[in-house]
Order: C-alpha cells, then structure tokens, then sequence
C-alpha cells in the first residue's frame, strides 16, 4: 500500500495501523504546492517530509499542484501506483463523511482500494492513543479563529489537549483547527530533528515554519 501523507498525526497513525494489521507500505504520497517546495496541506518543505520518510524506512512519492488541478493530479499519481503492482491506500481520515466519499471516488476512477484505519473510532481514544504509542507531534498551523499563534511549536501530549479544550476546540483538529508534523514514534529509525524560524499568517492561518 501507499500511505497518503500529510506529515502530521492522523496520516502516521494509519500508517501504524496499516502496518500493524499486515499490510506492507511502498511510499508515502505527499501532494505539493504548485512550485513543489511545500506540502498542500499542512506547507512542510519537501525536505522534512523526505527526512521522515527517511527514518520510517520507506519512499517518499510527490506530486504538485494547484487547487484547481488537486484532484487531477491526484487521479494521475493513483494511476501511477497502480501501474507499479501497489493497488491499496492508507487515509487517516476520522469521521468527515465528505473527505471520505471523495477518497472513495477518486480511488475508484484509478481502480485503487481505499483503507481508513482511523474511520468511525472516537476522536479522543485516538488523541490518546497516538501519545500512549510514544509518537511526537508539534503544531505547526493553526486556524486564527479557533487558536492563538501561542500553541505553535507545542507537543501534542495531555497538558495541550488540555489547554485546546479550554480554549474551546476539539483536541482532534480533525476539522482544520490546527496541524502538525511528527518527528518520532514506533515506526521510526530515529527522530527526525527540526528547526523553527518565525511564524507567518496567511489567509486566516499561523503556519510555524519549520525545517529538517
């Protein structure tokens, strides 16, 4: 299988149940920025994310676009891991039947069977979970609506979830309140050593900027 990765908790968790319940990973597919230096989703340079597939063993696998053309090149990069023999992948999507549906259509059109690991269990069994397996996460975006610029760069363990109820989100941030990038656990060789530099807003988000 190939996992499709983000960088951050939820996609690392699948990975680890993937793996956990048999399956064998190929790649790790990461979709870029247009001009390819960072990721889409969570804007990891390219270069932390091959550090972390580095240290999880396993091959990193890119594609870059724009918003318009996401999900054509999207398409095109499932046909490509059909092509090489890999027909299965790995999503950590939770609950969001939306995400879901359009992970299902997509694979469909390029004839790849879609797992979600994560689907349907509670989003707070999972938070504890991810920390009771020993990974390491940091945030590094944040939605400025629902969090300061103040939880950039903090670890997800009990003291931050505690304070992201209190500031009234759910700790899960399945629904974009915050991301993260993880740099150690089970599955890797070593931890992957990142440097902060100053954070940047851009369009209602905090993005720490970070970099192996």
């Amino acid at each position: 299988f190939f996992c499709s990765w983000s960088g951050g908790k939820d996609s690392c968790l699948a990975l680890h149940h993937a793996v956990r319940n048999g399956g064998v990973p190929r790649a790790l597919f990461t979709m870029m920025s247009e001009d390819g230096v960072t990721s889409r989703s969570h804007a990891l340079p390219k270069s932390l994310i091959e550090a972390q597939a580095r240290n999880l063993k396993l091959s990193p696998f890119f594609r870059s676009a724009s918003w318009p053309r996401y999900e054509e090149e999207f398409i095109s990069a499932l046909h490509d891991f059909k092509k090489s023999g890999v027909d299965v992948g790995v999503f950590g999507d939770i609950d969001i039947d939306a995400h879901r549906e359009w992970v299902r259509r997509v694979c469909g059109v390029a004839g790849i069977t879609p797992v979600h690991p994560l689907w349907k269990r509670g989003r707070r069994e999972l938070l504890e979970e991810f920390i009771g397996l020993g990974f390491k996460a940091h945030v590094v975006v944040i939605n400025e609506q629902k969090l300061g610029p103040e939880f950039l760069g903090k670890t997800i363990n009990p003291q931050t979830i505690a304070e992201m109820e209190k500031a009234g989100i759910d700790p899960s941030g399945e629904l974009g309140e915050y991301h993260t990038v993880v740099t150690d656990g089970p599955l890797f060789s070593s931890p992957v050593e990142i440097q902060h530099a100053d954070p940047e807003q851009y369009e209602g988000y905090w993005f720490l900027k970070v970099k192996a």
